[in-house]
């Protein structure tokens, strides 16, 4: 992955993502008209390398933002829910299409609001993001685990939403004890499209048997879920033919997951594009890796990036 800067997390005054594609819709338009009118035939415009594809080109600004091409609304959703402990569903506006189904879980004693930010922010770029409460705030990495697969199963076949959402496109992600219950959840179901466990907390550290892409975000002074003893250990047990990485925040603690980040983000998004949307065009967010250190983001970085070209 290049080393590209990170944008400002600023919202500043933007254009809507409707008037955004309005505008690229109409600069192709005028692109194909001069050039039939040149050749006097008609031109069809360039096929999709994946039929999941949703919003624009990327770019480094476009993955950065803190919000994407698409209009977002919210559904709430009781704690009487059978499985898990309900949450709030962030989703495009745009009903004239499918988005793959992103499931977030907090940490030990925490609640949805402290991965709220990622809710508006993902779904921006194409996906319908549910962030879940647990059952209680003191639930085992497993049964976090279960609560995720609990929801991914409501987001997709009984929520207000579920018309929204192609369950044949689902990913977990996860804070600490939620990011342990995110690697369980991909354990027990290999058909998901990816995994993205944040600053993981587990007992069980060999998960050689996941066969979901897998992005382990980590952060370099973590005293809680120590990277020595989680993330990294997590990582290298995983099998050598899947597609996973490692990314290791510069100077980051255990809570980084919990507010705001652009790296957390962007990483996160990009992964979520190429292997949920099968997007290839954010492969260069992803391949080759960035530079690790000083003035770097990341004191470490490790991925499978050969799988990906």
């Amino acid at each position: 992955m290049r080393n590209y800067p990170l944008a400002p997390e600023t919202d500043g005054a933007r254009r809507s993502p409707r008037s955004r594609v309005s505008r690229i819709a109409a600069r192709a338009a005028l692109t194909l008209t001069l050039v039939a009118g040149v050749t006097g035939g008609v031109v069809a415009p360039a096929q999709a390398a994946s039929p999941y594809e949703r919003g624009p080109a990327p770019t480094e600004s476009s993955v950065t933002a803190t919000r994407g091409y698409f209009d977002t609304d919210t559904e709430s959703v009781s704690s009487w829910v059978s499985g898990f402990g309900g949450g709030t569903i962030f989703y495009p506006s745009d009903s004239s299409q499918t988005f793959g189904g992103v499931v977030i879980a907090p940490g030990y004693t925490a609640s949805s609001s402290t991965m709220e930010w990622m809710g508006h922010r993902i779904a921006s770029q194409g996906f319908v993001v549910f962030t879940i409460d647990t059952n209680t705030r003191y639930d085992q990495p497993d049964s976090r685990g279960r609560q995720l697969e609990a929801a991914l199963d409501y987001l997709a076949d009984d929520s207000d939403v579920s018309d929204l959402v192609d369950g044949d496109r689902m990913a977990v992600m996860g804070h600490s004890m939620g990011g342990g219950g995110t690697l369980a959840a991909a354990e027990d179901r290999p058909e998901l499209r990816a995994a993205i466990p944040l600053t993981p907390w587990h007992t069980q550290k060999n998960w050689d048997d996941v066969q979901v892409p897998t992005m382990i975000i980590g952060a370099e002074n973590d005293s809680v879920a120590s990277v020595r003893s989680h993330s990294i250990p997590f990582y290298e047990s995983l099998d050598d033919n899947l597609e996973s990485a490692y990314v290791e925040l510069e100077g980051a603690s255990h809570f980084a997951p919990n507010m705001s980040n652009t790296a957390i983000a962007k990483y996160s998004i990009s992964w979520l594009k190429r292997f949920v949307d099968e997007d290839e065009r954010y492969e260069q967010f992803l391949c080759p890796p960035p530079s690790t250190g000083l003035f770097s983001d990341f004191s470490d970085y490790r991925d499978t990036c050969p799988h990906l070209t």
